[in-house]
Parts: C-alpha cells; structure tokens; sequence
C-alpha cells in the first residue's frame, strides 16, 4: 500500500548521502545515514518538524501523523504534506532538506543532554533496568562504564534463565546509541569472543 509513495520519495531523496527505509510507526521511516527525517504511513509522505519549521507547516495546514501505542493516541513530528507539492519535487525537496537538519539537531540535542534511566536508552525497557539493577548496574554512567560485556555477564550471574544472546545486542545497541539490528556481524563475532 504504501510501496509507490515510498520508491517514489526514496527517489527524490537519493541526493541525500546514504539514504534508506526501515519498517517503523506502521509504515515506513526513511534515513540519511542513521538520522530519519521522513516517514511514509497511509500512502503519503511525512517530513520531520522541530520547533522552527513546526509553525510553518501548521500554518500551512499540515497534520502531524498520529499513532496507538498501547491504545493511547501518540503524535508524531512527522508531517504530512499535501498531494499538490508531488506536482512541485523542489519544493518537497527543499523541506526534506530542512526536516534532515531538524531531525539532526534535535538528534545531537539529545545526545548531548543523554537520558537519565537506563530503561531510556535505546533497545532497553524496564524489565531490563530492574535486571541490571538486581546486577548491581544501578545508572546510565555505571552502564557505560562497565560495557556492554561486562552488562551481560553480570546479568548472567543473577538471572541465569533470562539472558538471552539477544539481550547483548540491546545492551550494545544501548552503549552505543543506536538501535540493536544495525549491529555490524563483525561487532557481534567481536562480542561473542569476548564472552
């Protein structure tokens, strides 16, 4: 359903460097190396809003895209732009490339003010930061500090049942800030050898 709007964008966004979907939202999120600055939910194409662009494409009349997690509505900073700008590829383009230095900024913003819990970081939820805490892992910086590697094996020793290979995917992904699944094969075998 959404396959024609999404080859249709992917083309118009291929003169962004490393451009590629991935399955998010229920359609399909679109990223320029590993920031996502599009979304193609409903068979229409998204931009990411911040606080300067936002007011713009409120006042345009842009929606933003609305999801159920949970069955509670979340709404999104993703945009929907109207059919007509199909008929105007510049004009999306020029957006895109607007909501590409949004999605970057607020990214680095974020990076640098860092989350508080450990159920925050990427990949990890509170099950998992009950575990770690049971592990003697009580915060972000003794997370960090002790490694995805560490993490895992102190886990082992107290819930010897509940770890999961997979688990040490999530505690990678979340030291390093990035979502398990882009985990490299070579960094996984590197892990693997460590244990």
């Amino acid at each position: 359903m959404d396959k024609p709007v999404l080859k249709e964008s992917l083309r118009l966004f291929n003169c962004f460097e490393n451009v590629k979907s991935r399955s998010m939202f229920g359609g399909f999120g679109i990223f320029a190396g590993e920031t996502m600055f599009a979304l193609v939910v409903n068979d229409k194409l998204h931009l990411r809003a911040n606080a300067e662009n936002e007011s713009e494409f409120k006042q345009a009349g842009l929606k933003p895209y609305v999801y159920k997690k949970r069955g509670f509505p979340v709404v999104t900073k993703h945009y929907a732009i109207p059919e007509e700008w199909w008929g105007e590829p510049e004009k999306i383009l020029c957006q895109a490339k607007r909501s590409f230095n949004a999605a970057k900024q607020d990214k680095e913003t974020k990076s640098n003010s860092g989350p508080n819990r450990i159920k925050d970081l990427p990949n990890l939820r509170l099950a998992n930061e009950r575990m770690l805490k049971k592990a003697g892992i009580t915060s972000v910086n003794e997370l960090f500090e002790a490694g995805a590697i560490n993490a895992y094996k102190a886990l082992q020793e107290t819930h010897q049942d509940s770890v999961s290979i997979e688990l040490l995917w999530a505690l990678e992904g979340a030291v390093s800030g990035q979502h398990w699944s882009v985990i490299t094969q070579q960094r996984r075998s590197e892990l693997l050898s460590e244990l």
